[in-house]
């Protein structure tokens, strides 16, 4: 049975969603797909301590070996980021009933379920194969489905803002996968393992230089990397609660990672840096992009759109450490990759709280919210705390290495750049704080907590974000192995 994990973290939650639609009863599915959930992330736990222990993990689909079969390759970062999405699929679910009872209709729940556990599969796929087309296959299952939940929110612009992500996403996927083709024309393979052997021999052909740049153009729209970003506020905002939080937490995180394996897998780790020179776009790209999302983000009125642009300027700060090309600066895209999901995944929960409570997430409405809603309020603070990188957070811990990364290639100016825009962060996260504890409400309002499984799943996400600010021998120690690993450097 252990053998067959790698394939089962798959097939289990692709075979549960048609099943879900066959249940249709709403508690039932819902039980279900819990259970499911909840398997898949004992799976991939002990995927990543079998990987941790004993060194890459492969499957061959059909016993066909690579590279002429399917295979299913895990190794420390894939490990890393597949828990990590199934992690926060359980959790999110978890604390999803009373949401999804107020934002979904009732008779519409099963599809909801079912579309969920078809995202979950599909980025849980990106995670664990080796082959660069199923790569690109588990990518669209993952885009459809989200496409399909966050046209699900209540508010009628929730259409519209599937519609533009769809558009936008299919241009990604379509450069994906015109330079998956142009790579397999000049290698004769998509196993990427044989394909990383074979651009060696093929040398810098253009046509390689071409595929490159089209991977990087594609990959970079579905991380939504400045300026390529645009689908990404409304997404956020106008999807139903539970849905923002899933995909703040994994979407952006999952498609860093493939933009961190096209990089250091496929095309190797001097490729990048040295040939194509994309430390060069990639730095500044980024830097601007922190800055100008932070500020925009200050002028927010709606809070998940004030989330949405700063997970904007978050994946800069991922993409600043994948520019810098060394293992300190991989090290601290890593692991922000990690601790981002999970302060922006407790944030977002946070937020689906006080809608479900007040009904709005406009910054007006929430004078006086955190006598009203004291717990979920001052996890929303912890959350916001660990954006800005107060040290004893998990926001701290990534910005360290950031900067460290910075100075260790003599780049001060970018070192002092990230401090600063961290000021950025406490403006727009103080809005909150000074409208929750010291302005009054217009008028007397009762005590309005939000319901205990909703609380559960919010503390769990923020606890673990200052967990992980404090004991880093997981998060951070798994992350520099993932670095050394990716940059052939023997430790």
């Amino acid at each position: 049975m252990e053998s067959q994990l790698p394939a089962l973290v798959i097939v289990v939650p692709l075979i549960a969603a048609p099943i879900c639609i066959a249940l249709r009863r709403p508690g039932l599915t819902l039980g279900f797909a819990l259970a499911v959930v909840w398997a898949v992330f004992a799976m991939a736990i002990k995927l990543e301590l079998t990987v941790l222990d004993q060194g890459v993990v492969t499957y061959a689909m059909g016993d066909w070996s690579a590279p002429w079969g399917i295979e299913y390759r895990l190794d420390t970062l894939g490990s890393f980021v597949m828990t990590l999405v199934a992690g926060m699929g359980a959790v999110v679910l978890t604390y999803a009933r009373s949401s999804l009872a107020s934002e979904i209709p009732r008779e519409k729940l099963y599809l909801f379920l079912s579309t969920y556990l078809l995202a979950m599969t599909g980025l849980l796929g990106i995670c664990i194969t080796g082959d660069l087309f199923n790569l690109f296959v588990f990518l669209e299952i993952s885009a459809l489905s989200s496409y399909a939940l966050i046209s699900m929110g209540s508010d009628r612009r929730a259409l519209t803002a599937s519609f533009q992500y769809l558009i936008l996403g299919t241009i990604g996927a379509t450069f994906i996968l015109i330079g998956i083709g142009l790579t397999y024309m000049v290698t004769g393979t998509l196993n990427m393992a044989d394909m990383a052997a074979r651009i060696g021999e093929v040398g810098l052909s253009r046509t390689v230089l071409a595929a490159f740049g089209f991977l990087t153009v594609g990959v970079a729209i579905k991380m939504a990397l400045f300026p390529l970003h645009v689908w990404l506020p409304n997404a956020y905002t106008f999807a139903p609660s539970v849905v923002t939080a899933f995909l703040a937490a994994t979407a952006t995180k999952v498609s860093v990672y493939v933009f961190i394996r096209f990089i250091f897998t496929v095309y190797g780790p001097d490729y990048g840096p040295e040939v194509a020179r994309l430390d060069a776009v990639l730095i500044p790209l980024a830097l601007v992009g922190i800055f100008v999302a932070s500020t925009v983000a200050i002028f927010q009125r709606n809070i998940k759109r004030m989330l949405a642009y700063s997970s904007i300027a978050q994946v800069g700060y991922m993409a600043v450490g994948i520019g810098f090309g060394t293992v300190t600066g991989l090290t601290g895209g890593i692991v922000h990759l990690f601790n981002h999901a999970l302060i922006k995944g407790g944030l977002f929960l946070a937020m689906g709280s006080i809608f479900l409570r007040i009904g709005s997430v406009d910054i007006r409405d929430m004078h006086g919210l955190g006598r009203r809603m004291p717990w979920t309020m001052f996890a929303w603070v912890l959350g916001g705390l660990g954006l800005i990188g107060v040290p004893a957070t998990a926001g701290f811990i990534s910005k360290w290495y950031l900067i460290q990364a910075a100075l260790e290639s003599d780049l001060w100016p970018v070192a002092a750049l990230m401090l600063i825009s961290s000021l950025l962060a406490l403006v727009y996260v103080w809005r909150v704080i000074e409208v929750a504890y010291f302005l009054q409400p217009d008028r007397p309002v009762d005590r309005c907590e939000a319901p205990p499984l909703m609380l559960l799943g919010t503390w769990v996400l923020i606890g673990a974000s200052l967990f992980f600010g404090i004991f880093t021998d997981y998060s951070a120690g798994v992350a520099r192995r993932a670095a050394e690993m990716l940059l052939g450097v023997v430790s």
